[in-house]
């Protein structure tokens, strides 16, 4: 019994030191919140009366990583994994714009409105014009960087030159957007049948759309190629830049970095900026991208599932690449799942926020950890 008991502490112990280790804990600390959020999703779904192993496996059949039991002409899981990647490029593109303004201590929760102005505007500008792809496309890029950029530093001037907090800012902004965009939309670009936005033209659109590879007709999204060239880019940026260096220390301590000669009012302004200009490469990647129509009045709810990946990904650009995956997967296979089980699509956002909940505890179990590992190191003193 008595080594059966010392084995046991062993292996807490060893978790515990897996969750509290500053080399580990950037991993520790994500699963943990992972195996924990299924776990509570795996008893709702149970409260529900539904199988949650089931559920999960329709999540993963909706994204096409599970074989469905059919499918139309044309589809297969190669079709629904492109489209599953033409859903999580926006996602993660929008997370590393989160975690940007984060290294600098800000938060950015106006991605979604960012999103719905740069793909709005470039909808416009480019989508309904007869330029070619060659042409289109790179503009639809570049109008998503200095649309989403130029909100981003608006709201980074609000900040350092009237103290406004970038909440308060950001949150207004979104609703003055979203208004803006659905008077001009029912006024000029309205559908008269959907009464969302006319469509773009295929050229402007960051997909290729109706590809046949072995008989199966694709639609590869271009933007995942942006997110991952995102993702290394601003990797090497945080990493290995004195700008970047900047703003993490200006997130650590604004005042000693103030002290150390570092321009702050910079730095805001440029990780304000950094962050709206992905929010708005992630909007034209998403509009002109995986959608191809604006419903007015409508913020994206990407703008804040983003928000749940950075966290998730320990505001890591690497580890946001797994977390949007995940992320996207309970967002892109819910459709699927309800139509399967029976359960509301919406349960994807409830577990979605569960994830988020326990991901923001991330300090919390650090300190548990630390403690458990603390009472065990004093009671084997105490024995010897």
């Amino acid at each position: 019994m008595k080594e059966q008991k010392k084995k046991k502490k062993n292996i807490l112990m060893i978790f515990w030191d897996f969750l509290s280790n500053d080399k580990t804990s950037s991993i520790a600390i994500p699963f943990v919140s992972i195996v924990l959020s299924l776990i509570v999703a795996a008893i709702l779904l149970i409260a529900l009366g539904k199988n949650p192993i089931e559920a999960f496996a329709s999540f993963i059949r909706g994204c096409g990583f599970l074989p469905k039991p059919s499918y139309a002409s044309g589809k297969g899981m190669i079709t629904d994994i492109f489209s599953f990647l033409g859903i999580m490029a926006p996602m993660l593109i929008a997370s590393i714009g989160v975690v940007i303004a984060m290294r600098a201590n800000l938060f950015n929760i106006g991605v979604s409105g960012q999103m719905l102005a740069s793909g709005f505007i470039a909808t416009v500008i480019v989508g309904y014009s007869d330029l070619s792809p060659y042409i289109a496309k790179p503009v639809a890029v570049l109008i998503g960087i200095v649309v989403g950029g130029l909100l981003g530093m608006f709201v980074g001037v609000l900040k350092y030159k009237f103290n406004i907090h970038e909440v308060v800012s950001t949150i207004i902004i979104n609703y003055i957007i979203s208004l803006v965009t659905a008077f001009f939309i029912n006024s000029y670009y309205s559908d008269p049948v959907t009464r969302t936005t006319r469509r773009c033209s295929n050229a402007a659109r960051l997909m290729l759309i109706d590809v046949n590879i072995g008989g199966y007709s694709i639609s590869i999204p271009l933007g995942i190629i942006i997110a991952v060239a995102a993702v290394i880019g601003i990797k090497i940026f945080l990493e290995k830049t004195v700008l970047g260096f900047e703003l993490k220390n200006v997130g650590l301590n604004k005042e000693c970095s103030r002290y150390a000669g570092v321009n702050v009012n910079r730095s805001i302004l440029v990780a304000m900026g950094l962050s709206g200009a992905f929010a708005g490469l992630a909007g034209v990647t998403y509009y002109l991208g995986y959608y191809n129509t604006i419903y007015p009045n409508e913020l994206s709810s990407m703008g804040y599932d983003c928000i749940a990946v950075a966290l998730l990904g320990n505001n890591n650009p690497i580890g946001c690449i797994f977390a949007s995956f995940l992320i996207t997967i309970l967002q892109a296979g819910s459709v699927y799942m309800s139509s399967t089980i029976g359960v509301s699509k919406e349960i994807a956002s409830v577990i979605t926020g569960i994830i988020l909940l326990f991901s923001a505890c991330g300090g919390f179990l650090i300190y548990i950890a630390k403690r458990q590992k603390a009472k065990w190191n004093d009671s084997e003193k105490e024995a010897m």
